[in-house]
């Protein structure tokens, strides 16, 4: 392995405490980045001292804030390059040595350790048997750790002598610090920033919400949706900036107007950043474009400044503080000292040549002034020369110009309707109705023109590279303003939809509370008027179970919830008329029904690898989306593993919205402190007819057979629709025959009933309440506790009697009943067995919670 170091010695005190380790452990990271203008950032970390490895990947800024940010949080003892960054630096590299050359050793290694297959190889021998699928799962998509994680175990075999065992190391992918982690699964089926039947269609939550009027308002957009902020404060100061443009129409439209001059800076600035090894024409006709382009940049700032001016909120000034004059008046005089004041940005490839010959002032290089006087006058001569053609042979020549074939001549092919074109034209071809040509005089004007074009750029070169180097001393004002204007952008799209579209602005708070709320996308797309919901979470009902007929609009219920949370936690407003959220760190979503070909996996293999990661990664802190789990095994093993999925869930505290198909999930659950049923509600009045409302209700679905009605709305065969009924009615009546009042429920509905009385105190202690008021309210909820608990003793007592009964019954007809309903039992009784032993473990789980 070639190594190169930049050894300096380690004299700043280690005064944080790393998140993988700190103080004088041995930490090795590795950091690779993605080609292009939204910096993609993968880092591995390795910890020598515990055996623990954390991988992270960032959507970045061109200042590198959140890189730097992590490096400083795990304080590595040193850090690995591709020695392809290092010789000419790219930016990144520059500013980490920059930053950190001081105390921590930066190395480079050769570029073929940092291979993707490589990286998944290591994981799947060293990473701990049970986390693998987990950390897979997380990694999809992040390519760049990846890459880091095989370049900096390569580092340490070979370079450290240092091996670890089979399956012996800890492992975790960690998202950026102070972000919200949207595993890739998560991403697809959410349709965060791509609709998932066609990638070229704007119908995702990206498309609806770019709005945005630069290259780096879009760029930051994505970043944002990819890694939505979980710091409420900087989330208050967006909510105030997109308020006061919504409100203040005239800076609104003034910073829209603004925003529109702006070139992609980001490509400039990066572009000016890159010292080429071997200089050359094209780079010199690239770097006479990027100071064009950056004066255009630096002469669309001052609009923004002014239309700023009046603004409050504390976002919009410190924009405005960062567009301030004299944060860039120093680069914007030494451009007018070098470049001419009428020069702009021209797109057409004749201007765009004629601008980079006139580029630089004259008088600046008296050898380049005659130089650009032989160019003059040998575009003249070319002119001239298809004019005299034109006379001579009597025809409308027009002169065009592309980069390819330089100047060539064009003429309408209805002039040579009756004679041919002369023979001293040459590279004749038709494109539609006109004829394109040359001569050979004009191939040796283009010639000329060619040398005397090239000879200005040589001569303009060496003023145009020492302006760059000069502004390259004071590049970080230039990138911090990009920022600024990208979030000004972004915040400014977020107000453009307020403005076109009934949106509000969200509030942070411990519960989740929701009025009239609407999927954004699907509003967009449907032509009919989309019903609103409204939703309610609290940590006192955070498990929510959602049940309904097919296409009753189940999934598009909680997909909302999630797009929702995504939208108020980048800072914009949301479909609803009131909407209020907790600050989520985590956001799952298992929706997909989709066999993962490319894996060779199947449906319910995929859900179930999903699940496992989803288990081993949730906290208090989550939000949690699950559509149908288990619907791709059997109904009993589907049913189980549904059932101990959402046991899970429910402990792990998070905010969990379960839609299912499983009517007996609902109940089963119904008696654990956290879980509410829901149902989206059917009109299912009139006989073959169902009319889906749409509309979220209290409780579990109470049609039992809308399959089968759904069936005849769809025109299935009668004698199937008929047949489907017979065995659906014999199968219900078997298992109602046993269906009976379970002591266990009605002991977990007292737990209940405790647990809830229990914490509606803890809230009176903590809450406001005082005096009368508080008396009156406790009185309330003692005669509210006393009836229901009485209502659950006569339930008891109920349930009892009829045991009596059916025990004195089952005595009588003991013989008769085994033998005619041997085959019933085989085939029901399994079902409710299952749920009592399911109901019994929610007994003891709250039993012990109590305790």
């Amino acid at each position: 392995m070639s190594r190169a170091t930049t050894a300096r010695p380690k004299t700043r005190p280690r005064t944080a405490t790393s998140t993988i380790g700190g103080g004088d452990q041995q930490i090795i990271c590795a950091i690779n980045e993605s080609r292009g203008l939204s910096p993609i950032v993968g880092l591995a970390f390795i910890n020598l001292s515990t055996t623990e490895a954390v991988l992270c990947q960032i959507s970045d800024s061109q200042t590198y804030v959140q890189t730097v940010h992590k490096l400083t949080i795990f304080e590595p003892t040193e850090i690995l390059f591709a020695n392809t960054v290092a010789q000419p630096p790219t930016k990144l590299y520059s500013i980490i040595n920059e930053e950190f050359r001081d105390y921590i050793r930066i190395t480079t290694v050769d570029r073929k350790y940092w291979a993707e297959n490589t990286g998944i190889e290591y994981i799947q021998r060293l990473a701990f048997k049970q986390d693998v699928e987990a950390i897979k799962v997380s990694l999809e998509g992040n390519y760049y750790a990846i890459c880091c994680f095989a370049a900096v175990l390569k580092y340490v075999e070979l370079m450290l002598s240092v091996s670890f065992p089979f399956h012996s190391l800890r492992m975790k992918y960690e998202a950026s610090e102070g972000a919200m982690m949207i595993d890739l699964s998560t991403i697809r089926s959410l349709e965060l920033i791509q609709n998932l039947q066609n990638a070229r269609s704007k119908d995702c939550l990206y498309g609806l919400l770019n709005q945005t009027l630069t290259p780096m308002g879009a760029r930051i957009l994505k970043s944002n949706l990819l890694q939505p902020l979980t710091d409420p404060e900087c989330l208050e100061l967006r909510y105030d900036a997109v308020s006061e443009l919504e409100r203040k129409e005239d800076i609104f439209f003034a910073v829209r107007q603004a925003l529109k001059a702006f070139v992609d800076v980001d490509r400039v600035l990066t572009a000016i950043s890159i010292i080429p090894t071997r200089p050359s024409i094209q780079h010199s006709e690239q770097s006479i474009n990027n100071v064009i382009l950056l004066k255009q940049y630096i002469k669309s700032i001052s609009p923004v400044y002014e239309a700023l001016g009046g603004t409050t909120s504390v976002i919009l000034r410190e924009i405005l503080e960062r567009c301030s004059p004299e944060k860039y008046v120093d680069t914007e005089a030494l451009i007018d000292d070098i470049i001419n004041e009428d020069i702009t940005y021209q797109s057409q490839p004749l201007d765009l040549r004629n601008q980079r010959t006139y580029a630089v002032k004259a008088g600046v290089n008296g050898l380049l002034d005659v130089a650009r006087q032989t160019y003059k006058e040998a575009n003249a001569d070319a002119f001239q020369l298809v004019t005299d053609l034109g006379q001579t042979h009597e025809l409308a020549l027009e002169m065009k110009y592309d980069t390819a074939r330089q100047y060539y001549i064009r003429v309408d092919a209805s002039d040579l309707e009756e004679r041919n074109l002369p023979d001293v034209f040459i590279n004749v071809f038709r494109k539609k109705n006109m004829i394109e040509c040359q001569t050979l005089d004009l191939l040796k004007w283009n010639q000329k023109i060619v040398d005397s074009h090239h000879e200005v750029l040589q001569m303009s070169d060496r003023g145009i590279q020492q302006l760059i180097d000069q502004i390259r001393q004071n590049m970080a004002p230039l990138f911090k303003i990009s920022d600024a204007i990208a979030l000004l952008d972004m915040i400014a799209s977020f107000a453009q939809l307020v403005t076109t579209q009934d949106y509000c602005k969200p509030e942070l708070t411990q519960a989740l509370a929701i009025k009239n709320g609407r999927h954004p996308i699907r509003e967009k797309i449907h032509a009919e008027k989309y019903v609103p919901n409204d939703a309610f979470a609290t940590k006192q009902k955070r498990f929510q179970i959602v049940t309904g007929c097919n296409m009753s609009g189940k999934s598009t219920y909680i997909r909302s919830l999630a797009l929702m949370a995504v939208m108020a936690q980048i800072g914009c407003f949301v479909p609803a008329s009131y909407a209020a959220f907790p600050i989520f760190h985590q956001l799952f979503a298992r929706v997909s029904m989709d066999d993962c070909v490319g894996a060779n996996i199947s449906t319910f293999a995929a859900e179930m690898r999903e699940t496992a990661f989803i288990l081993r990664n949730i906290d208090k802190r989550s939000l949690i989306i699950i559509d149908e789990l288990g619907r791709g095994t059997s109904t009993r093993d589907g049913l189980s593993i549904a059932i101990a999925v959402a046991e899970a869930l429910v402990d792990s505290g998070a905010f969990v919205f379960f839609a299912t198909h499983f009517r007996d999930l609902p109940k089963i659950l119904a008696e654990r402190n956290g879980v509410v049923n829901l149902y989206l509600s059917v009109d299912m009045g009139e006989v073959d007819k169902m009319t889906m409302l749409y509309k979220v209700a209290g409780g579990a679905v109470q049609e039992e057979h809308y399959g089968l009605a759904l069936a005849k709305v769809v025109d299935l065969p009668p004698d199937v629709v008929r047949i489907a009924e017979e065995v659906s009615n014999k199968l219900t009546a078997n298992i109602e025959k046993r269906k009976k009042n379970s002591r266990t429920i009605l002991q977990a509905r007292r737990r209940k009933l405790i647990l809830s009385l229990r914490e509606q105190l803890v809230q009176a202690q903590e809450g406001n309440m005082k005096g009368k008021v508080l008396a009156t309210w406790m009185k309330k909820l003692q005669d509210e506790f006393v009836n229901r608990m009485a209502a659950l003793e006569a339930d008891v007592a109920a349930a009892a009697e009829e045991s009596e009964d059916e025990q004195e019954m089952e005595g009588t007809n003991s013989t008769t009943q085994s033998r005619a309903s041997s085959h019933d039992e085989q085939s029901g009784s399994m079902e409710w067995s299952s749920e009592l032993r399911y109901e019994m473990t929610g007994a003891l789980q709250s039993e012990t919670v109590e305790g």
